[in-house]
This record gives structure tokens, sequence and C-alpha cells, in this order.
């Protein structure tokens, strides 16, 4: 486990990165080499490589794609033979997982090393807190312990950069939309609960009821995204103030976000949310369909920060400011690995 020099050995809360003064990023050693092991979704992709840009790093990233035993064990199974290459040298300085199926190759990265590489893990691992030298769990998962660093929101890939850059060079369907602009952000269907026609009749009159009132709105689903509620809010985005991202073309998901003047987004994303509240526009979250505790936590805590609103059926005139945790994590993995590595020559 790693401790923070100075600090007592409960979870660090992080708060609100960018939009709330975060202070300079600590900077890594040169050629600090960084390692990404990701298990493909693209939820759990956006977090690592948002932490290791955060870094100031391109990444090796290494895709692990375990077999059907090995995948319904992890993480408490070993690393699948077949993912050899994810662990294998030479090692880097820092490995960065998260997604269960990638904690038994980020264990094997450790071992293999020789405990060289400094481990970090994103989101809450079933294995406790020996998945890695560092934990980020956001604050909703309730994770306690020396190693663990307790954002608001997970790492994204939103930067003030980039939303500034999405500004000024517009995606050429977004830029036809007239203003004011309401981004739908839609996720899908997950474990927890399932998008059915009450839940499609009511995104679909939100989309229409905001074109009614004079609004353009400009939607994307994702890959969790039924196809009834896909095609519905299709039908509903024919008009010309209207646009659905069916697939086709570069994905206007950054567009979007950056020239809304609104965000509206369903719930069941953590990612999706947390992506949302790193803009400045004001963000409506649609509860999900069969809500759970850690997303009641969640949207509650973003709530009591003044980061969102949930969808009343009108849109409102308020202003708040950015939250983005990402500067905050990067800040604690490049303190912790500091501490880690002592002092070089």
């Amino acid at each position: 486990m790693c401790h923070w020099p100075g600090s007592d050995p409960l979870s660090r809360e992080a708060g609100e990165g960018w939009g709330g003064g975060a202070s300079r990023i600590l900077n890594l050693p040169p050629l600090t080499t960084i390692r990404v092991l990701s298990d493909g979704r693209a939820g759990h992709e956006a977090q690592t490589l948002g932490l290791a840009e955060a870094l100031g790093a391109t990444p090796d990233i290494r895709r692990v794609a375990p077999r059907v035993f090995y995948a319904a064990l992890a993480p408490f199974a070993p690393a699948d033979p077949r993912d050899v290459f994810a662990h294998a040298p030479p090692y880097p300085d820092i490995a960065i997982g998260a997604g269960r199926r990638t904690i038994p190759a980020l264990r094997r990265l450790k071992r293999d090393s020789g405990g060289r590489t400094f481990t970090v893990y994103l989101n809450k691992p079933a294995n406790g807190l020996s998945a890695a030298d560092l934990i980020i769990a956001p604050r909703h998962d309730g994770l306690r312990g020396a190693n663990v660093f307790s954002p608001l929101t997970p790492a994204n890939r939103l930067t003030p950069e980039r939303l500034a850059a999405a500004r000024a060079a517009p995606d050429v369907r977004i830029a036809a939309l007239p203003r004011p602009r309401v981004a739908l952000i839609v996720g899908g269907d997950s474990r927890h609960g399932a998008y059915g026609a009450r839940e499609t009749a009511e995104l679909a009159e939100i989309a229409a009821s905001l074109l009614a009132a004079g609004r353009s709105v400009m939607a994307t689903a994702s890959r969790r995204t039924p196809m009834a509620l896909r095609e519905r809010l299709r039908r509903v985005l024919i008009a010309p103030s209207g646009f659905f991202w069916d697939g086709e073309g570069e994905n206007p998901y950054l567009s979007m976000l950056a020239n809304a003047d609104a965000i509206i987004v369903t719930g069941d994303s953590v990612n999706m949310v947390g992506e949302a509240v790193a803009t400045a526009a004001p963000v409506y979250v649609v509860p999900p369909p069969s809500r759970r505790g850690k997303i009641d936590d969640y949207l509650t805590a973003l709530a009591g920060a003044g980061a969102i609103r949930l969808w009343s059926g009108a849109l409102e005139d308020w202003r708040r400011t950015p939250v983005n945790a990402t500067p905050d994590i990067a800040r604690a993995v490049a303190q912790a690995y500091l501490a880690f590595a002592g002092p070089r020559p």
C-alpha cells in the first residue's frame, strides 16, 4: 500500500478539478512510461486514457480479451496465458487498469516486474485493496483505505482545451443547428435496469417538447441503447432543428457537449454524467430505470455540489461551474508514484 507524505490513513476525496481552481499537476520524472490495460469497454478506456493524458503521457495500450473461464472468474482467476503480452517486458513505470478483467493482468505485471511497476486501478475492485498500489474509487463507491483516492467524478478525456477547440470549430452537422441547442445524451440497458416502453416514450417526449419550444435538439446514443429507443428518437428528430447521430461519419459527441446551451443526460452511466458536468452548460439528469443505491448517491452528491439538476420537465435559467476531478486524480497518482519510486539520481 502507498501513503501520501504527511497524510492520515484515510481515503482522500477530490472535488471539482478544472472548474474548482485545481493547482498544477505534479510533474512526473522525464521519460516515465505508462501502460494502460484495457478490456475494450469504451467507458473504461475513457477513464484510463483520460488519466494517462492528464499525466502528460502517451500510454502503451494493451487490450486483454480473456477467454470465458478466465473472464468469468476475474478478478480472482489468474491472468489468461493468451494475454501474456499485457504483462510482458519491458515493464512500465506505471500501469493503469479499469474493469475487473484487467485486474489479473495488472497483478501479474506487478509480480513479474519484481514490484517495480506502480499499479493503479480505477473503480472499486471486487478483490479489495490488494488489487493495486493505488485505487481510484469514486466517492459513491464507499471504498475506504490507505491506498484509496475518492474523487467525486471518474476521470475523463475532456479538457478545457479540447472543449474550446470543439467550440471554435464545431462539427458541421452541429453548426447547422440554430441556437439554443440542447444535447440529449442517451445511455441504455444495464444489469441494473432496462429501458422499456415507458422510458422510451419519456425520452421521445422530452425531445419533441424541446423542438416544439423552439430549441434545437442533438442526440446521441450509446452501444447499450435499445434499438426501439434509437428508432423512436430518430423519427422525432427528423425536423430541421433536430439531429440524431446514427453511427454514420465521425462521432460528434465532443462537439455536442462543447456547443450545447444545455445538456440532458440519462443517469444510467456514471461516465456520461461525469463528462456532461465537465462542461459549463446546465446539466439535467433523467433518472435511470430501476435506480440503485450507488447511482442515487452519485446523483445526490452532484446535485449537492450544484453540478446537476434532475429533469423536471422544463429547462430553467441557471448557471454552474464545470466539475471535473481528472486533474485531482492525476495529481494524486503523480504524488503517490513519486513517493513509491523515491528520489532518483
